[in-house]
């Protein structure tokens, strides 16, 4: 649900994308960087599910390969493929959607505890304050579609 704000209001950021009280500068700075830290580690959890992703149509047409060269008559090149290939762990012990649970539950998830850490600890749990002091230097104050919020 859209809140109506008034035009004042609407040219002041949102509470939540103030700068507390007391909160320098330079803290600003590092949780902006800690937030961009994060959103590479949420890119790189976006990677491995496109790799499992990719992985899987592979095998999975690996899969149709196999069948097909056996139909061929390459009964041998096929079974060694099956045998070799189809199915396969690609790293040690573990499949694709198996790495993805070890970094969801260990690196990631520990990731996102630590920063939401550090901004409750200090700057009130506030994110992207970084981000909300850059709009506020670059946008054209009292000019429409240059708005601090809906």
């Amino acid at each position: 649900m859209t809140e109506n704000h008034s035009t004042e209001d609407r040219d002041r950021p949102a509470p939540e994308h103030r700068v507390p009280e007391g909160v320098d500068d330079a803290t600003v700075e590092a949780l902006g960087k800690l937030s961009e830290a994060l959103e590479m580690v949420e890119d790189a959890r976006g990677s491995l599910y496109n790799f499992h992703r990719k992985t899987g149509v592979a095998d999975l047409a690996l899969g149709e390969a196999v069948e097909m060269l056996r139909s061929a008559g390459h009964g041998a090149v096929a079974a060694r493929l099956e045998e070799e290939l189809v199915g396969r762990n690609v790293v040690e012990g573990r499949w694709t959607f198996q790495i993805i649970e070890d970094y969801d539950d260990g690196y990631y998830t520990e990731f996102r505890r630590q920063e939401a850490a550090a901004r409750h600890e200090l700057a009130e749990g506030k994110r992207h304050l970084h981000e909300a002091r850059m709009k506020e230097e670059r946008r054209t104050h009292g000019k429409r579609h240059h708005e601090a919020r809906p």
